[in-house]
């Protein structure tokens, strides 16, 4: 790929970083990970460098980002916990490294930043004007990405739905729909009946990351960019695609039931992450739909899994299903997704 040279990838071990750091491998980048949880000061697994460190530590993310042209920051605090405490001075360990380095900031964003001043479709000039914590957290943290491209930086910024994939990490798929592990016999919609919703598939996003990468050196300083993903246009698309593929493999249907709000309200002043998934109860009562026309005038067609192949991966990556005789057991990483506009 053309450009591919030396990235640092914080989030390596969760979702969304995860997967950007392995298709950026496949891409030819040389990539490097931070983690807390690395046996050695340096590691080698996979064909990614792993480093000891720690986002929080500026000295960690300066020394692990020294030689590096991009900074991909997909790191979160576990369980949405700490959000006001932490995301920020991590986020500014990232751009002072980027800085030094003279390197690209790379964010994958979310839908929080907008309320419903902005809905249903909203492009990447729409108003940010959040009516949460998290999406305000969110805005901030744009902001400060703006000030670094103004005073000479790069930033790329790809917003999308809500994520799903094998190895996403805190997602309304697997903290709502289904249960990982289990066998899938409900499936509970958070939804609104008839509201549409954005889901992003991970490996998708990554995809999409990644062929913008290739053109960083065309885009604007400040780069923002939509993705359509799946548009569930009345709430019942993903809950049936769900239904279709636990159905051929296993001959059941899954019963359809509606999320249990009623519960997150009675635990949330005892378990964080119930808390934070009731604060964005707004996104499941109006729709919001991403517009992609600036990203295709970019790449040409978005990258776009099947949806059933998607779920199917999903639930074998979240032990939901076999991965026997599955379509969708190739790695996410390595699987090819058709074009779509």
């Amino acid at each position: 790929m053309a450009n591919a040279g030396k990235v640092l990838v914080l989030g390596a071990s969760g979702g969304i970083g995860g997967e950007v750091a392995r298709q950026l491998r496949d891409a030819g980048w040389e990539v490097r990970a931070l983690t807390r949880r690395a046996d050695r000061p340096v590691e080698q697994k996979d064909g990614i460098t792993w480093l000891q460190g720690d986002a929080l530590s500026r000295h960690d993310v300066a020394a692990a980002a020294r030689g590096c042209s991009v900074i991909v920051h997909a790191v979160n605090p576990p369980g949405y916990r700490r959000w006001s405490e932490l995301v920020l001075p991590m986020l500014d360990n990232t751009i002072a490294a980027a800085s030094t380095e003279r390197a690209t900031v790379v964010l994958p964003g979310t839908v929080y930043n907008y309320g419903p001043d902005a809905f249903a479709l909203v492009t990447e000039r729409s108003p940010q004007n959040p009516v949460t914590r998290k999406g305000a957290i969110r805005v901030e943290m744009e902001r400060r990405l703006e000030s670094f491209a103004r005073g000479g930086g790069r930033v790329l910024i790809v917003r999308a739905g809500d994520f799903f994939g094998p190895k996403a990490g805190n997602n309304w798929f697997s903290q709502g729909l289904i249960k990982p592990g289990m066998p899938v016999t409900k499936v509970s919609y958070p939804g609104a009946p008839g509201l549409g919703h954005q889901w992003a598939y991970l490996p998708d996003v990554a995809r999409t990351i990644v062929e913008l990468l290739a053109r960083r050196d065309s885009l604007d300083p400040f780069a923002t960019f939509h993705m359509k993903g799946h548009w569930d246009q009345d709430g019942t698309q993903m809950v049936r695609a769900v239904q279709r593929v636990v159905g051929r493999r296993t001959a059941l249907e899954p019963r359809v039931l509606r999320f249990p709000w009623w519960f997150l309200v009675l635990a949330a002043p005892f378990v964080t992450t119930f808390r934070e998934m009731l604060e964005m109860r707004y996104l499941w009562r109006v729709p919001l739909r991403l517009d992609n026309a600036h990203l295709e005038s970019v790449i040409g067609a978005e990258p776009h899994t099947p949806l059933d192949q998607a779920v199917e991966t999903t639930l074998v990556g979240l032990g939901c299903l076999g991965a026997s005789d599955s379509l969708a057991a190739t790695p996410a990483g390595d699987a090819k997704a058709t074009r779509a506009r």
